[in-house]
């Protein structure tokens, strides 16, 4: 045992799935092979990094045996290992499913093109990932949201199709200026406090400076977050990526910006109740816009995208209660919709690019005219419904109890008002597919299953069970989270 205390599991979470891209980069043909050892190797670093917060509180760790200010410290507490641990739970699932999308069985120049290319990508997107959960140097940060976005942007055009490479010209725009922001303020904060770690920022909060590249970076983020009215990329990337690439863009890329936001808001910035009602109002014009496009879309894997923009807003609520009584049950509240929603948006890509494989097409007016019916991927794709909806007992509805119930304690009913609004529409739109597969008396031939189950059922299928009944333990998830109290003790 004194051997495994040894070592830095905390470094390892970051530098392992990157030693991984580069090994499946250098050597294409051994890509899947190496690209899950490596997520094996990442996913028993997160395992006994999380041993290690759980026993003893939040690790730190000096690189180079340099702290701050002058050198580099990572620090993994209760909310960076509920991060870690969803990323590597989704990741696993996708990967899993990526290896019969683009299995060597399959013939053509993209789907070759995916096999070569899919895994470094991946790879250099989950250290990235990573990186991000446990730094606390925002120029660290910088460098973490650019492996990111450059890896994100990777995925969404890998494909090769002209609305894929479109998609991923408008990402890189609004990446790049997002990414321009953010170093304008990490410059802005180096120049008026000397130093960029969290503690020696939060010393200078209050001053007019430091309030100047919070906004700069509160809008930089925003753009990476696809937050309204900055939303504008996030719908054609999401949908014109392949099934897995998807799952990973929605359900992974986005939460890191938004863990970044909070924990700025949080540690460092803590700004005024008017940025949070500013934030809290472009959530909810996330909410309302967002789910207007999903219900007059007409192709599946554009619904789940605009979903997510819906879905996004919602969870943006949370900072229009950051300075009232009830912010740390809205914070947890938030927290756990992150989780519910990156797990149940993998699942729902996931599903939505087995549909459109096994029936030709995922026009929504056309799910219920196919006499194929994927059944396995429908009743996956009805499954993850449960938790994007917030039915119990899905980790969905924790994440909306809690932040309701954080409103209620601030006595802001308007919030309670639009996560119920939410939640009404998010039944709207998603009841549209559903009933497509529900109906049977417009299919031209008698209606059957698919022609056998793949590899590629299995994932989208667990990760929707997972979602659906991941609130029973939402309890423990939130006895993780205080770990470290990420939002300050309860009042």
């Amino acid at each position: 045992m004194s051997e495994f205390a040894s070592i830095d599991w905390l470094a390892l979470t970051v530098f392992a799935p990157l030693l991984g891209a580069v090994a499946s980069f250098l050597a294409p043909r051994m890509a899947p092979q190496i690209g899950f050892a490596s997520l094996t190797v990442t996913a028993l670093c997160v395992v006994m990094l999380a041993a290690q917060v759980i026993a003893g509180g939040p690790v730190i760790v000096s690189l180079g045996g340099w702290g701050a200010p002058l050198g580099l410290d990572l620090r993994a507490d209760g909310l960076g290992i509920v991060m870690l641990g969803m990323t590597m739970l989704v990741g696993l699932f996708v990967s899993l499913g990526a290896l019969d999308s683009f299995s060597a069985a399959r013939e053509g120049e993209e789907n070759a093109r995916m096999r070569l290319y899919f895994w470094p990508l991946w790879l250099l997107l989950l250290s990235g990932l990573n990186g991000a959960y446990v730094s606390t140097d925002i120029f660290n940060l910088y460098v973490m949201i650019e492996v990111i976005a450059l890896a994100a942007i990777g995925l969404t055009v890998l494909t090769g199709r002209l609305e894929a490479m479109r998609a991923g010209l408008e990402y890189m725009f609004a990446s790049m200026l997002g990414a321009l922001l953010f170093l304008m303020a990490v410059g802005l904060a180096y120049l008026q406090a000397g130093r960029l770690d969290f503690a020696g920022l939060a010393a200078h909060a209050g001053e007019p400076a430091m309030m100047l590249a919070f906004a700069l970076m509160l809008v930089g983020l925003a753009l990476k977050t696809a937050l309204f009215p900055l939303h504008f990329w996030l719908p054609r990337a999401h949908a014109s990526a392949s099934a897995p690439a998807s799952a990973l863009l929605s359900g992974l890329v986005l939460k890191a910006s938004l863990y970044i936001l909070l924990r700025f808001w949080v540690e460092i910035f803590g700004p005024g109740s008017l940025i949070g009602l500013t934030v809290g109002l472009m959530g909810t014009g996330a909410v309302i816009w967002g789910s207007v496009q999903a219900l007059r879309t007409q192709r599946l894997k554009l619904l789940v995208a605009w979903s997510t923009v819906a879905q996004i807003g919602l969870i943006c609520v949370a900072f229009a209660l950051a300075d009232t009584i009830g912010a740390q049950t809205a914070w947890q509240g938030a927290v756990l919709l992150m989780v519910a929603h990156a797990v149940a948006k993998a699942a729902m890509f996931l599903a939505a690019g087995r549909i459109a494989q096994e029936t030709g097409h995922d026009r929504i007016a056309d799910l219920d005219r196919t006499h194929l019916r994927p059944t396995l991927a429908q009743f996956a794709f009805a499954l993850a419904a449960i938790s994007l909806i917030g039915l119990p007992p899905s980790a969905g509805f924790a994440g909306k109890w809690l932040l309701m119930e954080g409103a209620m304690r601030a006595g802001a009913w308007i919030w309670v008002v639009v996560a119920m609004a939410g939640t009404l529409f998010s039944v709207a739109y998603l009841s549209r597919p559903l009933i497509g597969f529900l109906r049977f008396d417009r299919a031209p031939d008698p209606v059957g299953e698919h022609h056998g189950w793949a590899i590629a059922d299995a994932p989208p299928l667990m990760l929707a069970f997972i979602a659906a009944i991941s609130g029973l333990a939402a309890v423990q998830i939130i006895g993780v989270l205080d770990i470290g109290a990420p939002f300050g003790p309860f009042p």
